[in-house]
């Protein structure tokens, strides 16, 4: 007797049909697709060939908005209290220490309501947020009910995406096995679990720039910014221009954000993450880390509309971060 073709095998015939065959997904086929993958409906082998016939024809605005959208639908229990700034990170930082963390925290002393989300480690040798929160006297929140608590005290939070959605978070660990990135890598900045009014994330190839800015406009974010920064993070390099994507009520804009030094820093030989607390209590001097935190600091305060113009923004950074309350994190 035939068997019925699995209901996952049409999603891969769509993408894997040859060159005059296949096509893209819509919105709603995406979404379909991911619904099936995250509530375990797909085989093993269909969800590897369906992660990487997308990442060799690459990903679509409309495949992200509808795997984002899946994923969103799963976030249990509903959001009752929103963010005002959603911030991904996802990427881990290899050759600079992350010190666009040190910018959130001050974002959230001068009131800021921040959702920080991330993957917990998926490459070796990086060194990704969650790894940060001890530092500071801070926890991961156990699920949203706790992230709503954390917001509401702190004006802070961090989930992993493990809290948000295993399946997914397993998702993201398939780089080993398949020696690629896969979608799951570039959709999950996008996710906004906690209805940020406004969001940020970073991209490490230009390309992904403009799609997730085309993304978050068919997610119906209005404001948002993605920065070309250093190993992927929504980080500036201070001593290098920066390429900024801008939504601003919608309206899609590119933009260069001007370098701070001059000339390049030299890099770290060794990252010591114990560096950010010293830094933040003013028991060490860092040109490079100071620079990234305050312009990263900048483009934030433009971002929530805190300052219009970009010498503003950057002196406003600028005098939260000599006003910071240094024995803040003290243990």
């Amino acid at each position: 007797m035939t068997q019925a073709e699995h209901p996952f095998a049409p999603f891969i015939r769509l993408l894997g049909k040859g060159k005059k065959g296949s096509r893209s997904l819509t919105i709603e086929e995406a979404e379909q697709a991911m619904g099936m993958i995250l509530d375990q409906q797909a085989t093993p082998e269909q969800l590897g060939a369906f992660l990487m016939l997308l990442r060799v024809k690459e990903e679509t605005a409309e495949e992200l908005a509808g795997f984002v959208n899946a994923t969103r639908s799963r976030i249990t229990p509903p959001v009752r209290t929103s963010a005002e700034l959603d911030w991904s990170t996802y990427a881990g930082k290899k050759r600079r220490l992350p010190w666009f963390f040190l910018s959130a925290l001050l974002l959230s002393e001068n009131g800021i309501k921040i959702a920080m989300h991330g993957a917990q480690e998926h490459t070796p040798g990086r060194i990704y947020t969650e790894q940060l929160l001890p530092l500071f006297n801070l926890k991961p929140s156990k699920s949203i009910e706790d992230a709503e608590n954390h917001l509401a005290y702190n004006n802070f939070c961090f989930l992993t995406l493990e809290t948000l959605n295993p399946v997914l978070a397993n998702l993201i660990t398939l780089r080993r096995t398949l020696g690629l990135r896969s979608p799951v890598h570039t959709f999950s900045r996008l996710l906004n679990p906690m209805n940020g009014q406004f969001r940020i994330d970073g991209v490490f190839h230009p390309a992904y720039g403009p799609l997730h800015a085309k993304t978050a406009q068919l997610l119906g974010q209005s404001n948002s910014v993605t920065i070309k920064g250093d190993g992927g993070e929504a980080e500036v390099k201070p001593d290098s221009d920066c390429t900024l994507q801008w939504l601003q009520e919608g309206e899609y804009r590119e933009e260069i954000w001007p370098r701070r030094y001059p000339k390049r820093l030299l890099n770290e030989t060794e990252l010591d993450i114990n560096e950010l607390p010293k830094l933040w209590a003013g028991e060490i001097k860092h040109p490079y880390g100071e620079g990234a935190i305050i312009e990263t600091t900048a483009i934030c305060l433009k971002l929530l509309s805190r300052a219009k113009e970009t010498t503003e923004a950057q002196q406003l950074a600028e005098e939260m971060w000599l006003k910071r309350e240094k024995a803040a994190f003290n243990q």
